[in-house]
């Protein structure tokens, strides 16, 4: 008997699991799901970070509720063991699934790790997060009856996976005793819940013949579908009639270009950094990004800083809003009508102007007025 509709975001970076009942007026339910956020430590969250960490054994069993000789970590402990172990930890296998150059089947992750450490596929990756969140939701509800093998199942992917990754996702799952399995496209799946939460007003938002355009920047990849409202017998219908080609290109990328960027540093200051430092950089750097762009102190936008790579000089807001356009810059035109002083840089410091400041609103002077300049560039700061 199937009680729930479920959906999970089997994500490069994060899984989730959204449930609800088939009969009666529930609401769909993010449910938390149970997992170690530290050594002996369980604690239920929304999100299943999507990394895998392989304990040594003098770090003993990894239990959970539902399994107290587990010998490896899903989730939230094993994201955290990543910068200070890289070689026992599995990041980003869904972006392994559609990697056509490789055998996906293969026991190749984690990457290079050294011979003593356990190497699985990319698909049984995705099939140990699939069974992690199958075990949470049996351990839930109950099983029996309301077991997730027994439930309508919904898992999202990229729209522009092909079809062998598709394939092997459908793999994961059934070897995760999923069989009810329905693959939704992610960016559709976006556009469905934006329909949920809008009601019946999302009608008055999309007409017939109007196309709309989802852009899905994910943790691994960047989506771009095309979805068109038809009109069939009086019913609106959205049918996705494009998709864009598969951009590897997401949030891993920020990743790695923090961590290069920092070893760049370091080795500019004389300190060698080897391929494992590298992967532990990798792992610091994206925590750091999370724990910035997470920070309660960054919910409204700071004020911007005025940053000048080569040009020193005195800066000025007009007071009518003008904007610095090239044609300005024949005679060394000044401002048409009044402004205000901003502030004078110097090689190591910028200076501050208003949030919502344009940078073509900011003008600049190096001789006391008599020819101007555009700034050359606008960086946030507080």
């Amino acid at each position: 008997m199937t009680r729930f509709a479920v959906g999970i975001d089997l994500g490069t970076t994060h899984c989730a699991l959204a449930v609800a009942p088939l009969e009666g007026a529930g609401a769909p339910e993010v449910m938390g799901v149970p997992q170690l956020v530290a050594p002996g430590e369980v604690e239920a969250r929304s999100l299943l970070p999507s990394f895998l960490y392989f304990a040594h054994e003098s770090e003993g069993a990894q239990a959970l509720p539902w399994d107290a000789d587990r010998r490896f970590v899903v989730g939230e402990h094993a994201r955290a063991r990543g910068a200070d172990a890289p070689a026992r930890v599995i990041a980003s296998a869904k972006s392994w699934l559609s990697h056509p150059t490789v055998d996906r089947r293969a026991g190749i992750l984690p990457l290079g790790a050294p011979d003593d450490i356990e190497k699985i596929s990319p698909v049984e990756t995705s099939w140990r997060y699939l069974e992690h969140l199958s075990e949470a939701f049996d351990a839930r509800y109950g099983g029996g009856d309301a077991a997730l093998a027994n439930q309508e199942v919904v898992v999202t992917v990229p729209a522009s996976f092909d079809a062998s990754a598709r394939e092997l996702t459908v793999e994961a799952a059934l070897a995760a005793g999923i069989e009810k399995l329905t693959l939704l496209e992610e960016p559709q799946a976006a556009l469905y819940a934006w329909v949920l939460a809008m009601g019946d007003a999302w009608r008055k938002e999309v007409h017939p013949g109007d196309v709309v355009l989802v852009i899905d920047v994910g943790g691994g990849t960047t989506d771009f579908s095309a979805i068109h409202a038809v009109d069939r017998d009086g019913t609106l219908e959205l049918v996705r009639v494009a998709v864009g080609d598969h951009i590897l290109l997401g949030g891993d990328n920020m990743d790695l270009a923090l961590a290069h960027l920092v070893r760049q540093k370091l080795e500019g200051e004389g300190k060698a950094v080897d391929r494992w430092q590298q992967a532990s950089l990798v792992h610091a750097c994206r925590a750091a990004k999370e724990q910035l762009l997470s920070s309660a102190s960054l919910a409204a936008a700071p004020n911007g800083t005025l940053t000048l790579a080569t040009t020193r000089g005195i800066y000025y807001l007009p007071d009518n809003g003008e904007r610095w356009e090239a044609s300005n810059a024949v005679g060394g035109g000044a401002p048409s009508g009044g402004f205000s002083y901003v502030g004078m840089t110097t090689d190591e410091q910028g200076v501050a102007v208003p949030a919502d400041t344009s940078l073509h609103e900011v003008w600049m002077t190096s001789d006391g007025g008599a020819s101007w300049a555009p700034a050359t560039s606008i960086t946030p700061g507080n």
